[in-house]
């Protein structure tokens, strides 16, 4: 180890000793009550010491006041170098800063909000234009490749609508005339990411009577999605309005179960063989009338 190392990690004696210029340095950088107690001294060189004060800040828990003191060579005056805030051990710190590109969750998006995609997103490639010749194997390159030479000679501005009825504007009517198309990453990962949500593993698939490839709420999609995925329109359902995989189910499966119909009273019988007696007055032993019988008069009988 040499003399110079020896020396660089062996406090200044005069600059270890002016705590109360350190002190007076971080008061004034900090609020007034906010530097604590001195904790320590460290030689971060010849001549150079750095007071760490407590910081008695609650919203800087763990951080420590760092001022960095120094003098010149054979002077005995001490000078004032820095002062800043830094964290301890136990500091609490903020997380480590991430890109908004990264930070960005579904859902995240608001009214007004415009999201860049990357020129390079693996979701997307590039789409046909209608600029580029069409490929040697193609039937439109064989059937109307003089066709395809004549509108690009008379084109002189690519702004320029296509006339209708060319290649370019039959392309553009069915959707073919986009900068950038979905990739197949792209649709794998949309497909994975919707069948999280709605898809053969979920809860409610798992108790649900019946698929949604059987189901009369299904609606059917185009395209490569419609081999696996559909449209719930079931206002009771809980995807209804959503993108659903086949696989899905819920409890409102148009054929789990049949709403029984409501119950009819059983017709009435009538007996018209028998007749019912009705007596005239009620019995003698009900309590309800004397006992002694009334006479035959009474009842207008001779």
């Amino acid at each position: 180890m040499s003399a110079a190392t020896t020396r660089s990690r062996t406090p200044d004696r005069l600059c270890a000793e002016a705590v109360d210029l350190a002190r007076t340095a971080a008061e004034e950088a900090a609020a007034p009550g906010v530097v604590g107690e001195h904790v320590s001294a460290v030689a971060e060189g010849d001549r150079v010491v750095t007071h760490f004060f407590e910081c008695k800040d609650p919203g800087y828990r763990g951080w420590r006041w760092a001022v960095t003191v120094t003098r010149a060579s054979r002077a005995k005056n001490v000078t004032l170098d820095e002062t800043v805030l830094l964290p301890g051990e136990d500091a609490l710190l903020a997380p480590e800063w991430v890109p908004w590109s990264e930070r960005l969750r579904p859902g995240d998006m608001g009214p007004g909000d415009l999201l860049p995609t990357d020129a390079e997103d693996l979701r997307l490639e590039p789409g046909w234009s209608g600029e580029d010749e069409p490929p040697p194997n193609s039937a439109v390159s064989a059937e109307m490749a003089e066709l395809v030479e004549a509108e690009d000679a008379d084109v002189t501005d690519r702004t320029v609508v296509p006339a209708r009825g060319s290649i370019a504007s039959v392309a553009e009517e069915l959707g073919m005339r986009r900068a950038r198309v979905l990739s197949r990453y792209g649709l794998h990962t949309a497909a994975d990411r919707w069948d999280e949500t709605f898809g053969a593993k979920t809860p409610m698939a798992q108790a649900a009577p019946a698929s949604c490839v059987s189901c009369g709420f299904l609606v059917a999609i185009g395209g490569s999605l419609g081999q696996a995925f559909g449209v719930c329109s079931n206002e009771f359902g809980p995807a209804d309005g959503h993108l659903v995989s086949l696989s899905y189910g819920c409890g409102g499966h148009s054929e789990a179960a049949v709403m029984p119909k409501p119950l009819r009273p059983a017709p009435p019988v009538l007996d018209s063989m028998a007749s019912d007696e009705f007596p005239l007055r009620p019995a003698p032993d009900t309590g309800s009338v004397p006992s002694t019988e009334l006479p035959a008069e009474d009842l207008g009988h001779s």
